[in-house]
């Protein structure tokens, strides 16, 4: 049995999470940690910080909020337990804590837990070495819901950067183009967002080249196939040694 920890247990990625692991026989949490109240009575203990927690764990799935995740680092470093780090639109201080961190403890940190996503990513940048040199323009387009509050998502970045990595990292990001009266830099990812409604992700990857368009696209139905994806990376995670894993790690 594994044991988790949930952070971030009270939104609507940790009620998902809690449900999910319940029913899966070789999981349980065993504590939650959040600031914010919960909408319905919890089976394990919550508490408002890491600090406060003092139950003991086989890992820990974070869905919270950037704001969280350095004091959450923190606690995971001394009480040696492997993270598995969700949580967006990290600043580029706690990115580097996140590397140092890892230098004590397992974490695996993806920008999305789908296996599809993750899938899609090896796939365009092997798309991106080949078209990219024959002239195709690449753009990503992205939509959440209206709750949502970074833009671009993580994901779409991830999606970009794997994209720069199949052209050896030559290209740059451009996210807005309306103050701008030029031609496109032949050298450029556009990526646009679009929040509204109750989209739960979709993410499309364009290959635009001389008359034909190349594209590739994931649209997740709803926040199952995510924590199915977090639940999956802590079972991997248990017991690895000190280090930075991804999702990659996990599907193989």
């Amino acid at each position: 049995m594994i044991r988790i920890i949930l952070s971030g247990c009270n939104g609507h990625m940790g009620q998902v999470l809690t449900e999910m692991i319940g029913a899966d026989p070789m999981t349980e949490v065993v504590a939650g940690i959040d600031v914010a109240p919960a909408s319905a009575t919890r089976d394990y203990p919550v508490f408002s910080t890491p600090a406060e927690c003092n139950v003991e764990a086989d890992a820990c799935i974070d869905f919270s909020h950037f704001s969280a995740v350095d004091a959450l680092l923190d606690y995971c470093a001394e009480k040696n337990l492997p993270l598995v780090l969700c949580t967006t639109a990290l600043t580029d201080a706690t990115l580097e804590k996140v590397n140092e961190v890892s230098g004590k403890v397992a974490i695996l940190r993806s920008a999305n837990m789908s296996v599809g996503i993750n899938l899609l990513m090896k796939i365009i940048k092997e798309a991106a070495a080949l078209l990219a040199p024959k002239g195709y323009d690449m753009e990503i387009v992205e939509a959440h819901h209206n709750r949502k509050i970074d833009a671009p998502s993580g994901t779409a970045l991830a999606l970009g950067d794997s994209l720069n990595e199949g052209v050896n990292n030559e290209y740059h990001f451009v996210f807005d183009r309306s103050q701008r009266h030029e031609k496109r830099d032949p050298k450029e990812i556009g990526i646009s967002a679009v929040r509204g409604g109750s989209i739960v992700g979709d993410h499309q990857i364009m290959f635009c080249g001389p008359d034909e368009v190349i594209e590739f696209r994931h649209t997740a139905y709803s926040r199952s196939i995510f924590a199915k994806g977090a639940i999956e990376a802590a079972k991997y995670l248990a017991g690895k040694p000190a280090g930075l894993y991804d999702m990659s790690d996990v599907i193989g």
